[in-house]
């Protein structure tokens, strides 16, 4: 499964692909990064196409997209806002299935804790991804893209996991047999 990863920006979005038929390995990454000059709304386009043309390239089978809820201030937040609109859009014309994960789970589950900062993010992304052949380091918005990957990838196997143990112990459908109390 290719799981493409959307850290969303106005300004700078990061995306990457992980591969995870076998171990996960990061595939390709990048920076979305719309000229900033003219109307807002042109730059919205310009991050819808080039999410596009990045689907279109990468063949993805999912997408798992950061949540945002909170921000430096309310017009900022509302730029994100607006900006993650217009990547999911994309993401939706492509029918690809969508996954919101919370930068706190991101965190947690590339890390080990919910608070650590975008360069340990980066860190661990290198040490379990690796890099896409041919680049050096990764982009700070891009590392995040791959980490959201990662998230939804591990919470995906994991889901898959626990319905397989449930279909070896009888099945989902099986009813549950309680004892009697008393």
């Amino acid at each position: 499964m290719r799981i493409l990863g959307v850290d969303p920006g106005s300004r700078a979005a990061g995306w990457a692909v992980v591969d995870f038929d076998g171990a996960p390995r990061l595939a390709a990454a990048g920076v979305l990064r719309p000229a900033t000059s003219g109307p807002f709304a042109v730059r919205l386009l310009a991050l819808r196409d080039a999410l596009l043309a990045v689907i279109d390239r990468e063949r993805p089978d999912a997408a798992a997209v950061e949540k945002v809820f909170s921000g430096v201030n309310p017009q900022s937040l509302i730029a994100l806002g607006e900006a993650r609109g217009a990547l999911l859009v994309a993401l939706a014309e492509r029918g690809l299935p969508i996954a919101e994960v919370t930068p706190a789970e991101i965190k947690k589950t590339v890390t080990g804790t919910g608070l650590a900062d975008k360069e340990q993010v980066r860190r661990m992304v290198g040490a379990l991804l690796g890099r896409p052949a041919g680049s050096s380091r990764l982009a700070l918005d891009a590392a995040d893209a791959a980490a959201t990957a990662l998230a939804h990838g591990y919470q995906t196997a994991a889901h898959r996991t626990v319905r397989a143990g449930a279909a070896v112990a009888g099945g989902a459908s099986a009813p549950v047999r309680r004892r009697p109390s008393g």
